[in-house]
């Protein structure tokens, strides 16, 4: 399987996208999403965005999956048990994202991964586009 990868070259003014393989993690997880729909990966800071269509909806760091909340889904993944993914920047205190945890459980189980992910694709569509 493979992943979209971005390079920008600025003496150009566009952007290059090339094809990269899958980890193995983000292999699993296309096969756990393969009843949802197509996916595309794009490589970012480290870790990988999953992508429904144009739109994030889950973020992967350090093998984990990571899927977008907003106010109507964040009380579902808080009481499974999730919790979000945070990051330092330098000289900055952590920063709380809107991607949750999945659930433990739902990666051993394709219909509860299923819900969990359609939640966040929901989050995702619910959410401004940005206009680049």
């Amino acid at each position: 399987m493979l992943a979209l990868t971005r390079s920008h070259h600025p003496s150009h003014g566009h952007v290059n996208f090339q094809m990269t393989k899958l980890s193995d993690f983000e292999a699993h997880i296309a096969d756990l999403l393969a009843p949802v729909g197509p996916v595309k990966f794009r490589r970012m800071f480290g870790g990988s965005g999953v992508y429904a269509g144009d739109r994030m909806f889950g973020l992967i760091a350090s093998d984990t999956l990571y899927l977008k909340t907003d106010a109507h889904s964040v009380d579902a993944f808080e009481a499974a048990g999730s919790d979000p993914f945070t990051f330092e920047a330098k000289g900055r205190k952590p920063i709380r994202m809107s991607y949750w945890r999945i659930p433990d459980d739902a990666l051993d189980d394709g219909d509860a991964f299923c819900k969990w992910a359609c939640l966040a694709i929901e989050a995702a569509r619910r959410a401004p586009s940005k206009k680049t």
